[in-house]
């Protein structure tokens, strides 16, 4: 197996996870946003991932973790994209600020 600094894999969900991040907060359209919260639960899965073999016994406690969030963020995303049809049959739009119940 090929050794990966552990820097450059913590440097990787950081990048991740500000891409998401910006995603998340800045975009309008609330499958963009989907998409940006999936790329944040990536970075944290990698963080799992990169700790779990650090330390004196490395196990695989992370690799768990992350297969824990990788299923919730799939439960996420169908429950998500199930809403966003809903609303998208309803609203005919899929952007975040037209989606305020109580404006009309």
């Amino acid at each position: 197996m090929f050794p990966i600094p552990t820097g450059s894999l913590l440097a990787l969900g950081a990048i991740l996870f500000c891409i998401g991040l910006y995603g998340a907060l800045t975009k309008r359209n609330l499958i963009i946003v989907l998409v940006s919260i999936e790329l944040m639960l990536n970075a944290a899965n990698i963080n799992l991932v990169t700790f779990s073999r650090l330390g004196v016994a490395p196990n695989i406690n992370g690799q768990v973790f992350a297969l824990f969030t990788i299923t919730v963020a799939a439960a996420e995303i169908a429950v998500g994209l199930a809403l966003l049809l809903a609303i998208f049959r309803v609203r005919k739009t899929t952007e975040v600020q037209d989606l305020d119940v109580h404006k009309h």
